[in-house]
């Protein structure tokens, strides 16, 4: 079956004072309808980057997509015109994007800033836009949907402002959902609730979602795969459950160790909470070899040479590294 979203080698370069910064290096990835795909990684490995370039966003200048292809429903994203993408833009394909305080209009009420997505993309009056608007609110478990509609954005939790957010991108039913950093600021239980409201309406309307995030207890909550990305590669990709109970790349494996665990009786071998050394290399400077290699355990003389492709350890499981047998000892 072919998948709904396709990436192949997409490369996204940047023109800074020190130089082309390579934000994006051969990134490929698949999205199938009704899937969710979580991409994880620290703060600027290219998920956000990733997002904007599907979403036909990337700020040009500086931005430049170099290489690759974009693909949603057989159609080229990257050779669409502006006219088509803006078409596309929450009717096709919709985004979540982190801070629902900046995304959203504050002169506006959020139900008339619903109706604005339904009225852009469908043939319908401003009366039944505003209905759907208030349905849309109810739907993502607003209460009083019909009164919170007349509300202002500054005058709703931030929880609610998030579901707002969510009612905008699934007001016209799109095929794929990108939600980046869905729960950013958001307290636990507020997560969790998001995290349930994403999974049942992806049940209803089988859209597509990828899932862009920092923690791995997120994906294991949430994604049916997951891509692992790192300075702009992606390192790891496979089933959830396989990439959680068998992670094979040392990134992979550090960012598994760095979700809290909750031990009886936790002993001085095992930390209670570990962490990865170092911090994401300039991507001005990321050299010839693995980028991951100045902040790994079992790097080699292999590792300087060049960057690993990505190889196939079973049907669903791909993994970038020189030395796997020596990491899964």
């Amino acid at each position: 079956m072919a998948p709904l979203l396709s990436v192949k080698n997409l490369l996204v370069e940047f023109k800074t004072r020190a130089g082309i910064a390579k934000v994006l290096n051969n990134v490929s990835l698949d999205v199938h309808s009704g899937e969710i795909l979580g991409v994880v990684g620290e703060s600027g490995c290219g998920k956000s980057m990733t997002a904007l370039s599907i979403m036909g966003l990337v700020p040009s200048p500086p931005g430049n997509v170099a290489g690759g292809t974009i693909e949603l429903n057989g159609e080229d994203l990257l050779s669409a015109s502006n006219k088509r993408l803006h078409q596309m833009r929450g009717k096709e394909i919709s985004m979540i994007f982190q801070e629902p305080m900046t995304s959203l209009n504050p002169v506006f009420k959020v139900g008339h800033q619903i109706a604005e997505a339904i009225l852009l993309h469908e043939k319908t009056t401003k009366s039944l836009a505003w209905e759907r608007s208030v349905k849309m609110l109810d739907r993502v478990g607003i209460p009083e949907a019909a009164i919170r509609a007349n509300s202002y954005p500054h005058e709703m939790s931030g929880g609610m402002r998030q579901r707002v957010m969510i009612a905008i991108a699934l007001a016209c039913n799109p095929k794929l959902l990108i939600a980046d950093e869905p729960t950013t600021a958001l307290d636990v239980t507020v997560q969790a609730q998001i995290f349930d409201l994403l999974r049942e309406l992806q049940r209803e309307t089988g859209t597509a979602i990828i899932m862009i995030t920092h923690d791995m207890g997120a994906i294991s909550e949430l994604a049916d795969r997951v891509a692992v990305m790192y300075a702009g590669h992606i390192i790891e990709t496979g089933d959830t459950k396989d990439i959680l109970s068998k992670p094979q790349h040392p990134y992979t494996r550090g960012l598994i160790a760095c979700v809290p665990h909750l031990e009886e009786n936790p002993s001085e071998e095992r930390p209670y909470l570990a962490e990865i050394p170092g911090v994401v290399p300039p991507l001005t400077d990321l050299g010839k070899g693995c980028t991951f290699a100045p902040r790994c355990d079992f790097r080699t003389d292999d590792c300087t040479g060049s960057q690993p492709s990505l190889s196939k350890i079973s049907d669903q499981h791909s993994v970038s590294c020189f030395n796997l047998n020596t990491v899964a000892s």
